[in-house]
């Protein structure tokens, strides 16, 4: 099979608006957790998250075209144009060029948005964007059109996984020789009533309100929940060979994946899932050294302590 490299990133998220003031952000410890103010959380156990306060969609869109898409997809948007440009490509076969795009939830600030329309002025007044605007494809729909991108067009939807699942399957079009770049792309954006109200009613959310940069401390004694984030990071997958052609910057080369479910139970993990999904990726890579993990590490007790146990 053919190997797979990256030679474009781009990102936007609560710490900056691209992959420079990001990393830098990372590397000086910053938090981007803060108290929401995007709506009214006076009534909610959950008052923080990770939002991104100053970016501007009209930067990258139109006003009439700000109005059609929902949030999770003009983020999508900025982090795709970032990896385009990073990539630097002079021409590219448009039906060899894919996207791969993810997200976990979608739409859900539309849909509230539109559900409360329904409810108090009627149907007539519902957005003619709503569903589309609300759909996950929809990322990828109007990304593969904004940069002439004809190839596989994907979209995954599985929650956690959801970007990372987007990797595997640009990887794999890559690898049967279907395309020869992927643009993979995962976003969300649902810091709203019904996201934090939705997840605070599962337990699942930490309420350290008062301590928001130090609510997310996964695999810690004292965790009690993820803080709800939102942003978009974007990745250009290439042919090695194409790469080297045409004088790419690598920054790195998809070696390895796996994928599993464990058939157990919606929010309470078993070992057996991430196990088998690890040993698939590692037995792919054939030896390769590891010297970084990046956990999933949602800060709960249930998860950590079972990703602690098949990580070991």
């Amino acid at each position: 099979m053919k190997r797979v490299v990256v030679t474009g990133i781009g990102m936007i998220n609560a710490l900056g608006l691209d992959k420079e003031s990001s990393f830098k952000a990372i590397c000086e410890g910053k938090t981007g957790v803060k108290e929401i103010t995007s709506f009214d959380v006076s009534e909610f156990p959950v008052k923080i998250a990770a939002e991104i306060t100053d970016f501007d969609p009209n930067s990258i869109l139109d006003g009439k075209e700000v109005k059609k898409v929902d949030r999770f997809i003009q983020l999508g948007i900025k982090a795709s144009n970032e990896a385009m440009a990073d990539a630097n490509f002079k021409e590219f076969d448009a039906h060899k060029f894919g996207v791969s795009s993810a997200a976990g939830i979608g739409g859900l600030p539309n849909i509230e948005k539109n559900s409360i329309t329904y409810f108090e002025k009627g149907v007539k007044r519902i957005s003619p964007f709503f569903i589309p605007s609300a759909l996950v494809n929809m990322l990828g729909g109007i990304v593969s059109i904004n940069h002439g991108l004809k190839g596989p067009n994907l979209s995954s939807v599985t929650a956690c996984a959801a970007s990372t699942h987007a990797i595997s399957q640009a990887a794999k079009c890559i690898m049967i020789g279907q395309a020869t770049n992927m643009l993979v792309i995962g976003a969300e954006s649902t810091i709203c009533g019904v996201g934090i109200g939705g997840f605070a009613a599962m337990k699942a959310l930490s309420t350290r309100n008062d301590e928001p940069s130090k609510a997310s401390r996964p695999f810690d004694a004292n965790r009690d929940g993820f803080v709800m984030g939102e942003g978009a990071g974007a990745l250009v997958l290439e042919e090695y060979e194409s790469a080297v052609a045409r004088g790419a910057k690598i920054y790195a080369e998809v070696v390895g994946f796996g994928e599993s479910g464990d058939a157990h139970h919606i929010t309470s993990p078993t070992l057996e899932g991430p196990l088998s999904a690890m040993k698939q990726a590692l037995d792919m890579a054939k030896g390769v050294k590891i010297d970084y993990v990046n956990a999933h590490g949602t800060s709960t007790p249930v998860n950590d302590k079972n990703e602690t146990a098949a990580l070991k």
